[in-house]
């Protein structure tokens, strides 16, 4: 899977997803630091990749509607978040990747869980 990652999260992050066989680039290395959220997704969509974000505006699917772009998939992490906790979310991800198809969708990544938004209104959870 193609997958961008914004520039809140570390060089770690993209060597999971790297290590795991996606094709991962950041908004850090490719020297988009600072651009807003719709030049970032923009570039997204172009590149028919999946956004991985801390951004919550990127949760809002009346800003940005998941049908439109490859996915855009938001941690949230816990108050007074640990590395560790960043790791599970990640790993998460992962294991959802190879069950589902994150494309055209918005997913909620939390610890162990991920809430998918569905445009009738339904949130379907995948994991637990």
């Amino acid at each position: 899977m193609r997958i961008k990652l914004d520039e809140n999260l570390s060089k770690e992050a993209a060597g999971i997803f790297r290590q795991a066989g996606h094709d991962t680039e950041s908004v850090f290395s490719q020297g988009m630091t600072g651009s807003s959220d719709r030049k970032i997704i923009s570039v997204c969509q172009s590149e028919k990749r999946c956004l991985i974000t801390l951004d919550l505006d990127f949760a809002n699917p009346f800003l940005f509607p998941p049908d439109q772009y490859s996915g855009i998939a938001v941690f949230r992490l816990p108050p007074h978040p640990s590395y560790s906790d960043l790791l599970i979310l990640c790993r998460t991800l992962l294991v959802a990747l190879v069950e589902k198809d994150i494309d055209k969708k918005l997913w909620i990544i939390q610890k162990n869980r991920i809430r998918e938004y569905q445009p009738e209104n339904d949130i379907e959870v995948i994991g637990q």
